[in-house]
């Protein structure tokens, strides 16, 4: 019975956890992180594959924690597809009763998994990278549908510096226009 309950804790340990050389944010707002964001690229998982025009939209629960509503078209069958899950910061609130980037999210139950918040543009948030629990799970997220060039090439390098495998991001298509971007002098 021990080793099962060590295994079942190892299990969830595991989906709580921060990739290797991968450091979160010290200091997040949960206010000023609240809204809606756009999904600009993500690696690919099974629970968002196919989806267009993906938004994750952030509110506070009575509970203290914070609601999630993730939607997306289905791009087969052009229907929304919608999940809603709960989040709640792992770390006690900083002295300036900010938080860091760790969180839990749970979308089944009773089961948690990581949402670790590794790059934000501060103070403005108008841009995040978050990660889960390993080098698999990789989102970059705007307040917009559309991220700058530069800056979705400067979130792909410093993801690529940490050891995601960046070539297989996918970036989300979030309207019927297709903007082609030509690299420049700035793209390394």
């Amino acid at each position: 019975m021990r080793q099962i309950l060590w295994l079942l804790s190892s299990l969830l340990t595991a989906c709580m956890g921060v990739p290797d050389h991968v450091k979160i944010i010290n200091s997040v707002d949960a206010n000023q992180y609240l809204g809606t964001w756009y999904e600009i690229a993500r690696l690919d998982h099974s629970f968002e594959r196919g989806l267009e025009k993906v938004t994750a939209t952030y509110s506070l629960r009575a509970d203290g924690g914070i609601k999630v509503i993730n939607r997306g078209l289905n791009s087969k069958t052009n229907e929304w597809q919608e999940a809603e899950g709960k989040a709640y910061f792992v770390d006690p609130p900083n002295a300036d009763l900010t938080n860091t980037g760790k969180l839990k999210v749970s979308f089944f139950g009773p089961f948690y998994g990581a949402y670790n918040i590794i790059a934000l543009d501060k103070p403005y948030y108008n841009y995040v990278m978050i990660c889960g629990p390993n080098k698999s799970y990789l989102w970059i997220l705007a307040r917009t549908p559309e991220l700058s060039y530069p800056i979705k090439q400067e979130l792909a390098a410093q993801a690529k510096a940490l050891g995601f495998d960046t070539d297989q991001l996918i970036y989300v298509k979030q309207s019927n226009q297709i903007i082609e971007y030509k690299a420049g002098p700035h793209v390394q």
